[in-house]
């Protein structure tokens, strides 16, 4: 699998691991993982159990194939989440696609912590709700939204926020019991880092 603009290893389709038990609990539980958002999650919190998530970290973390998970959008840039599996280097690479251009552009790194440019909300719903359908890649809005969350950089979320997060978590395979403390443990999280400045330009305008 090829993703011209970047070149840093053996890319392979990773959608098809979104449906795999383990696949939630692993993305998303390194959003609590310096303890800033209180008690963490445990992967039972996505539906998940211990050895659901060590098996399928197994599988995203292979240094020999690494995930790509598409996020192409109808109208307007896409996404793609990179697991970046190179030994001694490992860590999450978000991209953004555009439309007309022919390669991809990378905007954040998740390694111990994020860096790079984040979204607003608007920017990320923009993205999530807006597939595709004749771009390969992830359709599902739940998913999406999910796939994208790490790169929410917004201090000013709409009171909606916290319902939609549930509402995606559940479609996942969160239990229905958890998933809105679950949701509250991300935003809190993301809530902590975030830096967006209003003044910045929006990585989706392609400069």
């Amino acid at each position: 699998m090829l993703i011209k603009g970047y070149d840093d290893g053996p890319l392979v389709a990773g959608e098809s691991l979104l449906a795999r038990l383990g696949f939630w609990s692993n993305y998303l539980l390194v959003l609590c993982s310096d303890g800033s958002c209180g008690e963490p999650p445990s992967p039972e919190c996505f539906g998940d159990d211990g050895a659901d998530a060590d098996a399928t970290s197994e599988v995203l973390f292979d240094p020999e194939r690494w995930p790509a998970f598409r996020v192409p959008a109808a109208d307007g840039p896409g996404a793609v989440v990179i697991y970046r599996n190179l030994v001694g280097d490992y860590g999450t690479d978000y991209l953004l696609t555009h439309p007309g251009r022919s390669y991809a552009q990378q905007i954040a790194s998740w390694e111990a912590d994020f860096s790079g440019a984040g979204l607003t909300w608007h920017e990320l719903v923009r993205i999530a709700d807006n597939p595709s359908g004749t771009a390969e890649g992830v359709q599902d809005a739940a998913a999406r939204l999910l796939l994208l969350l790490p790169l929410l950089t917004d201090p000013d979320l709409p009171a909606a926020v916290p319902a939609r997060l549930t509402t995606a978590l559940t479609a996942v395979g969160a239990p229905q019991d958890t998933a809105s403390t679950t949701a509250e443990h991300l935003l809190a999280h993301l809530d902590r880092r975030s830096r967006h400045d209003p003044t910045w330009e929006s990585p989706l305008n392609g400069s």
